[in-house]
């Protein structure tokens, strides 16, 4: 176990180094303007000043280095046009506890909701609950996001009188807007993953034997099959749980909230370069987390599971 954690974390690192460069290379191929809060006013000679004073003259190589030394400082760069000359780092640290409040508050609606509704998709196989929830998954799937969160918006505003715009100071009914948008897509994974293994268990032989020894439908349902079928699902909860503490950057720009999905819009709006590289380079570094996560959390609920071996033993 401790081999395997090793050589996860190992590879972990690995593909954040690689990701973390190539976010690099590919912001330094946007234009230049986004270095500048007064681009349009400077000469050609103050511009290659400054282009030479931040580093971004010399060879990409060097620059690259330049930048991991940087990082291992906590340095990510100032602004150039959200908050002119203000450290990135200053400007991400208010941003992220706000993120984390609506999106550990979303992925509990999303457990709440999603399990319940796989379990009793399985459970009315082809009747009311099945149907109804195979609607929903398709609706969310299908639909673009954008289309359904207008609609959330404009209608609990008007027929629910629910407020437009978050506030995180007022009222606890600022936060059903949001966090209602943001859940939707996490219920419909987990109900759609959880009905299939389900539906897999079911069909596996102690299921068969625990009937032919006269166990309850609701006890070989429960202790069993949504048990066994929960292990393989249990990957993905903290890849969706980090993914959502981010915030959706959608929802955070439609409820002007004051979080890391909003502020990457406006970065990018405004060519914010060295705003966005360390929002993408977060995003990215909160993915393999939660892989890392995933793989180590199913040994935690199935010790069977080992990871060490090729392909996992159960």
């Amino acid at each position: 176990m401790v081999k395997y954690l090793l050589k996860r974390i190992a590879r972990s690192l690995l593909t954040l180094i690689i990701i973390i460069t190539i976010v690099f290379v590919l912001v330094r191929q946007m234009p230049i303007e986004g270095y500048f809060d007064n681009f349009d006013k400077l000469t050609d000679a103050q511009i290659e000043t400054k282009l030479d004073n931040m580093g971004l003259n010399d060879p990409m190589p060097k620059q690259i280095l330049n930048f991991y030394k940087d990082l291992f400082k906590g340095d990510l760069g100032v602004s150039n046009k959200i908050q002119r000359n203000v450290p990135v780092v200053d400007i991400l640290l208010p941003k992220i506890p706000v993120s984390i409040k609506l999106g550990s508050a979303s992925l509990v609606l999303s457990l709440i909701l999603g399990i319940p509704l796989g379990i009793f998709m399985t459970k009315y196989k082809g009747k009311f609950f099945d149907k109804f929830g195979t609607v929903f998954i398709v609706f969310i799937q299908a639909a673009p996001a954008a289309v359904y969160y207008l609609f959330i918006q404009h209608y609990g505003t008007n027929f629910f009188g629910i407020p437009m715009i978050y506030s995180e100071d007022v009222s606890i009914f600022w936060w059903i807007l949001p966090v209602f948008s943001m859940s939707l897509g996490n219920i419909a994974y987990y109900a759609m993953w959880l009905r299939r293994y389900m539906v897999d268990e079911l069909n596996k032989d102690y299921v068969r034997l625990a009937r032919a020894k006269g166990v309850s439908e609701s006890k070989i349902m429960f202790k069993h099959v949504f048990k066994n079928a929960f292990v393989p699902m249990v990957q993905y909860i903290p890849t969706s749980f980090l993914n959502t503490v981010i915030g959706s950057i959608y929802v955070e720009s439609l409820y002007s909230i004051n979080g890391m999905g909003g502020l990457l819009v406006k970065a990018v709006q405004q060519s914010d370069n060295n705003l966005i590289q360390a929002i993408v380079l977060l995003y990215a570094t909160v993915g393999i987390i939660g892989l890392l996560l995933g793989d180590l959390l199913m040994v935690f609920i199935d010790p069977r599971i080992k990871l060490s071996k090729k392909g996992g033993d159960r």
